[in-house]
């Protein structure tokens, strides 16, 4: 079994068992406010296996699986048998890095609260889209018309101006921020350990496509 198909289902059986079960979603969700009082640093962790539904669970984990097969492949590729644990850490990193910009924003807000895979979903989704910036790409509903390398920015940006209007109830600033380490842990990753120069394979495969 995939480690990607091994997160799904433990997410899957989590975040079901806690919408039927209000105390566990209450002790699992990530609230700043008692992240901060009662220093329960697991939360940052926990709140990325339950969600608010099953539509948010269900669109969570499209998008991971989707991308998170050919990113676990890949990094079998860069580092060998050690692939798999680098993408564990990718993942279970993303979860803190993603949320540590809201914390810092939030911790004084004791009714402020976010759950969701959202941050650690981006972060390979993001992963995907750097090893394979010309793969075709679509927006929600609409079907793969860009690629990557064009949806990647524009995705960031929009991201970028929802999480400064801070409305909607969704919160963007993980997307945003977990995005943007995904990418930066592979490249990082990828130059020291895999001795993998990923952002000239990511130049060259634009140039290739723009050049056809």
């Amino acid at each position: 079994m995939s480690i990607t198909l091994t997160i799904t289902i433990v997410t899957v059986v989590i975040s079901i068992t806690a919408m039927y079960n209000e105390n566990l979603m209450d002790k699992l969700i990530f609230h700043p406010y008692t992240v901060h009082q009662q220093h329960q640093w697991y939360r940052f962790f926990t709140s990325g296996f339950i969600h608010a539904d099953f539509m948010h669970l269900a669109f969570n984990l499209f998008s991971f699986y989707m991308f998170g097969d050919y990113v676990e492949q890949y990094f079998t590729m860069i580092f060998g048998a050690a692939g798999g644990s680098y993408f564990i850490i990718l993942y279970i990193s993303s979860l803190l890095i993603c949320l540590i910009p809201t914390y810092l924003h939030h911790f004084k807000q004791y009714n402020y609260r976010s759950l969701g895979a959202s941050g650690a979903v981006s972060a390979i989704v993001f992963v995907g889209i750097f090893l394979q910036p010309t793969m075709q790409i679509g927006f929600f509903i609409i079907p793969p018309i860009i690629p990557g390398f064009i949806f990647g920015p524009i995705y960031l940006g929009l991201t970028a101006y929802l999480s400064k209007q801070g409305q909607g109830g969704i919160n963007h600033s993980a997307h945003l921020w977990g995005s943007i380490y995904g990418v930066v842990f592979l490249i990082i990753t990828a130059h020291f350990i895999g001795h993998v120069e990923v952002v000239s394979l990511f130049i060259d495969q634009i140039r290739t496509y723009l050049g056809r």
